[in-house]
């Protein structure tokens, strides 16, 4: 019962905090909005709904608190194109959740997006042919989830956040908080709720402030040094559910739903589907998923550059005594004039 009144005193006062959240007149003022991309392809596949659904180092992105249902020890590696072949940007996260008590999960996650290489050009060259520089966005997480009871599980993850072009860095820190309720003969219903991307202010500094004048009357040379504005994480509050429609011991229909917050962006929506089949050597699951936000089907003043529907799949060979999971894994999410965003990876999950 305490673990119950707990979960709902959090539940309120984690959205009493978030009153603000969907502020139009504040879009676009934070910093640092890749902490907004999910790098991963199964949870992704299924529109993100996966708030109090999703299970291991997947949860590690959508709510901490569901990493903690990981069976022994799970590493995986998803490669995504984002904003597909015409921006170039390359996602790549890595990561490992590992149990470390009956009760306790670790995990460990790194994110890092390119933006390939771009020729530098200053004042005096403005065609370049001087060198390149390569863009870079980075997050490091480290995460701890447990099981409170039967039924309650909490995790909170700490962010590394780093960005950086050709002389120019910011670096800051953020944490995620999270907890899931679960109940049902079969555990089949299942609640979330996560706090994420909470921190101080970034701000940019080094070389690239500086700017060296030259004095018309004497022939001096001054150096002018600018300051840079600070700016805010892209903070959120998302709250979700979801039901196991079991069909038999081997087969069942997860269905999810979410409702996301954002302190810097408009609300949104997510519903997800995921289907997945077990035998003796294979699993496999196929999801979908719509995401919607308000005015996200008007082309001319939309936004997101992400229209709404997410689909994939996952497929997972069962090996040796223990059932080892070594899967593969897609997602697609379709970006209007930008094509669709894949994401492609594999997974080893040991029992």
């Amino acid at each position: 019962m305490n673990y119950k009144r707990f979960l709902i005193v959090g539940l309120v006062a984690l959205t009493v905090s978030s009153v603000n959240a969907g502020n139009e007149d504040r879009i676009g003022s934070a910093g640092a909005s890749h902490l907004l991309i999910n790098p991963w392809a199964r949870n992704s596949a299924a529109g993100g709904a996966g708030i109090a659904s999703t299970n291991g180092l997947e949860a590690s992105f959508l709510n901490i608190a569901g990493t903690a249902f990981t069976d022994k020890t799970q590493i995986k590696f998803n490669h995504t194109n984002w904003m597909g072949k015409i921006s170039g940007i390359g996602l790549n996260a890595v990561g490992l959740s590992q149990r470390i008590s009956e009760e306790g999960v670790l995990t460990v996650s790194i994110q890092s997006m390119n933006f390939g290489d771009i020729p530098i050009t200053t004042v005096n060259n403005p065609e370049g042919n001087i060198g390149e520089f390569s863009p870079r966005a980075n997050v490091f997480s480290v995460g701890y989830a447990r099981t409170f009871s039967n039924s309650i599980s909490g995790g909170i993850n700490f962010k590394v956040i780093s960005q950086s072009i050709a002389d120019l860095k910011a670096s800051g820190i953020a944490i995620d908080a999270g907890v899931r309720y679960v109940t049902g003969e079969q555990e089949q219903i299942k609640f979330g709720i996560t706090l994420r991307n909470v921190g101080p202010v970034m701000k940019f500094k080094g070389d690239g402030f500086a700017t060296q004048v030259n004095y018309v009357s004497n022939g001096q040379t001054a150096t002018l040094e600018q300051r840079s504005a600070q700016y805010e994480l892209p903070s959120l509050l998302a709250i979700g559910a979801s039901y196991d429609f079991i069909f038999t011991e081997s087969s069942k229909l997860n269905a999810s739903f979410a409702f996301q917050a954002n302190s810097f962006f408009k609300d949104q929506y997510a519903l997800g589907l995921d289907y997945g089949m077990t035998t003796d050597k294979l699993a496999f699951n196929l999801r979908a998923g719509y995401v919607y936000e308000k005015g996200i089907f008007n082309v001319e003043n939309r936004s997101n550059a992400l229209v709404g529907p997410t689909a994939g799949f996952s497929v997972d060979a069962l090996v040796g005594e223990n059932k080892t999971a070594l899967g593969v894994e897609y997602a697609a999410r379709f970006a209007g004039t930008f094509g669709i965003i894949h994401t492609i990876g594999c997974t080893i999950s040991l029992k």
